[in-house]
């Protein structure tokens, strides 16, 4: 098996297929490297694709000790695969904690992006809800190490972002929560505690966001609603970013709508590979309609 190991000893595995520029897929909590599967296998058409297991997630290292565990560790693991694989600079494309952690690749290594997407991000990104979301991840995480990962990973999969994905596809849905049930329980409540819970919230995060430059594209479903708002701030303040909302769509985009997730995503490479993703024009900041000052 492939793996990149980490400056702190930890072993990532990974995949990766076709040629051309580099694409790093990053799987949200509830996945793994094997989420990404629809892009990896049309996506290797047009690049490189990797997708990896992030720590606590095996075939990858599973550390015990929490300390192993965070936001800043999450997106230095992403420059590890980068730095074994010998590739200088990347497009990111994440998912969910995934996609906070593109997020944070843009803010502080934008040096080593081509561009990014940022889908499903921002539950528990609000800072009145900052309280209730710790609460909840600290709940979560004492449900994997009392009822262990299989009961635990039923039980998380089954929440009001994740009944659209059911709906649409249910041997999909299927598929999904088994791959959930795999994971270590001590990997999900350590990933839990250390990056879930102590991640900064995006409005303490706006004057990073301000300085991204690179092709931006942010995606959220409809009836994603904590992750609604943190869409529109997002594209509020990122210069470079785009938005796309999938209707009657939850938090999984990937594999809850592939085709569409696929679809957008080509538009948005085969524009920035043209050159022709520019940053937004400064005239449509302007109040109003028509932009009159009084």
């Amino acid at each position: 098996m492939p793996y990149a190991k980490t400056d702190d000893g930890i072993n990532l595995f990974y995949e990766e297929v076709g040629s051309g520029q580099t694409l790093i897929f990053v799987h949200e909590f509830a996945g793994d490297h094997r989420s990404w599967e629809y892009q990896m296998r049309y996506f290797a058409r047009y690049f490189r694709c990797v997708s990896f297991s992030a720590r606590g997630y095996l075939p990858s290292d599973v550390p015990e000790d929490p300390k192993h565990y965070s936001q800043e560790r999450a997106v230095k693991d992403i420059v590890a695969i980068m730095d074994h694989l010998g590739v200088e600079k990347a497009h990111i494309c994440g998912l969910s904690m995934g996609g906070f952690a593109s997020l944070h690749m843009g803010i502080s290594y934008s040096h080593r992006v081509h561009s990014l997407v940022i889908a499903g991000c921002g539950y528990g990104a609000e800072p009145a809800k900052k309280d209730n979301f710790q609460a909840e991840v600290e709940a979560a995480a004492n449900l994997f190490l009392d009822v262990g990962n299989v009961e635990g990973g039923k039980k998380y999969t089954m929440g009001p972002t994740r009944v659209q994905y059911q709906n649409k596809d249910p041997r999909g849905f299927a598929e999904f929560v088994q791959q959930m049930t795999e994971h270590p329980a001590i990997g999900s409540a350590n990933t839990l505690r250390g990056v879930q819970k102590m991640r900064p919230s995006l409005w303490e995060l706006v004057d990073g966001m301000k300085t991204i430059t690179v092709p931006t594209l942010i995606i959220t479903g409809d009836e994603d609603d904590p992750c609604l708002e943190p869409a529109l701030l997002m594209k509020r303040m990122i210069p470079s970013a785009g938005l796309i909302v999938f209707s009657k769509a939850g938090h999984t985009n990937n594999i809850e709508d592939p085709d569409i997730f696929n679809r957008h995503l080509t538009e948005f490479y085969f524009t920035v590979l043209a050159g022709r993703w520019t940053l937004r024009d400064s005239r449509s900041l302007a109040t109003g309609i028509l932009g009159f000052k009084k």
